[in-house]
């Protein structure tokens, strides 16, 4: 990862994997949320509400299980992260240790495969590699989804240091949003159908 200085100081808030699943699914979704400051009511949504179940019960369930196909010899679970340095914070579902002295983050999904990754939960994990990184002096070069939708099915996904530099970019656009910058929307206009802010950004 490149190197610079914090752009992140007191007077600023911190961003969370989260609020960038949010962003790059649609960057206006963003400005109306958390700018305009218009609630979305996602507590009536039923993917956000058993998700959060499933992380619940996750953090329950297995403690002292270590998952041997990915080299795992130790895990801390709900582990509560910061980047000083980037002003992001969040808690990942596990964090293990590896058999090589790397670390990586895992993470439960209440969603299906299909044979691709989404951009969002990639970088969400990219957002903990880099906390991790800063947190504990550990590299990260990969992280973990756990699919609940497809009998816990998991997928490895690579983490690169020109993937922590674009997720760094994309936390600096955020913070451009909420300045007040009114981003353009999103070309695939199939993800406006069930945006709760549909109505409103027609008319903007």
């Amino acid at each position: 990862m490149k190197s610079s200085q914090s752009f992140f100081n007191e007077n600023q808030f911190y961003i969370t994997p989260s609020d960038m699943i949010e962003f790059l699914y649609c960057k206006r979704y963003i400005y109306y949320m958390k700018c305009l400051g218009i609630d979305q009511n996602e507590e009536k949504r039923f993917k956000v509400m058993m998700g959060r179940e499933i992380h619940k019960k996750r953090g329950e369930q297995n403690k002292n299980y270590l998952p041997k196909k990915i080299g795992s010899i130790g895990k801390m679970i709900g582990v509560n992260l910061v980047s000083e340095k980037y002003g992001i914070r969040g808690s990942a579902d596990e964090v293990h240790t590896l058999f090589d002295g790397t670390m990586a983050p895992l993470d439960y999904k209440f969603a299906t495969y299909d044979e691709r990754l989404f951009k969002t939960y990639k970088n969400q994990l990219v957002m903990y590699a880099i906390m991790i990184e800063e947190t504990f002096g550990k590299k990260v070069h990969k992280g973990f989804l756990v699919y609940c939708r497809e009998e816990n099915r998991l997928v490895e996904v690579c983490v690169t240091e020109e993937d922590k530099d674009n997720v760094c970019l994309y936390i600096e656009e955020y913070r451009k949003i909420m300045d007040g910058y009114y981003p353009e929307a999103t070309k695939q206009k199939s993800k406006c159908l069930d945006c709760c802010y549909k109505n409103i950004c027609i008319k903007i």
